[in-house]
């Protein structure tokens, strides 16, 4: 498939292609930066860097969260466009201040359209709408599962 990115878009679309890259061959995201890589489009932006890097460091972080708020899905089983595009999403409306959350939406819906399968961008949209209501709402996202993570681990 052909599509045809720019700007943030196109860094956003880049950062999903290191981050499934990484996933794909068990390394971190600097490996492969470090190595050679793939992009459908090039160069590297500055920005698709930034977001696939901060959003390998945050993982285990940002699996919780998809996991608290995907009904029936472990993050596992996902589609491993959905699970790397969450994780971008995710990454950028909790740590990225000078983009709006709807932006962020949006451009991860329309990448779901363009990389993921026909259920994609609902599902994307979906769990992406419900972290969105929850940060309007007041609720610190991060803390609140790194509390649930803790209450877990005292029960265990």
């Amino acid at each position: 498939m052909s599509t045809h990115f720019g700007g943030r878009t196109l860094a956003r679309s880049q950062a999903l292609q290191l981050l499934f890259q990484a996933e794909a061959n068990a390394r971190a995201v600097l490996d492969v930066l470090d190595g050679e890589y793939a992009l459908s489009q090039g160069p590297l932006d500055d920005y698709a860097r930034r977001l696939a890097l901060g959003a390998d460091e945050c993982r285990p972080e940002l699996d919780d969260v998809i996991a608290a708020r995907s009904k029936g899905w472990s993050v596992a089983r996902m589609n491993a466009v959905d699970r790397n595009l969450l994780r971008l999403a995710l990454y950028e409306m909790l740590y990225v201040d000078e983009v709006d959350v709807p932006v962020t939406i949006d451009e991860c819906v329309e990448l779901a359209k363009a990389y993921g399968t026909d259920e994609s961008s609902r599902f994307v949209n979906g769990i992406l709408g419900r972290v969105a209501d929850d940060l309007e709402a007041g609720v610190d996202v991060a803390a609140a599962v790194r509390e649930q993570d803790a209450a877990d681990d005292g029960e265990a």
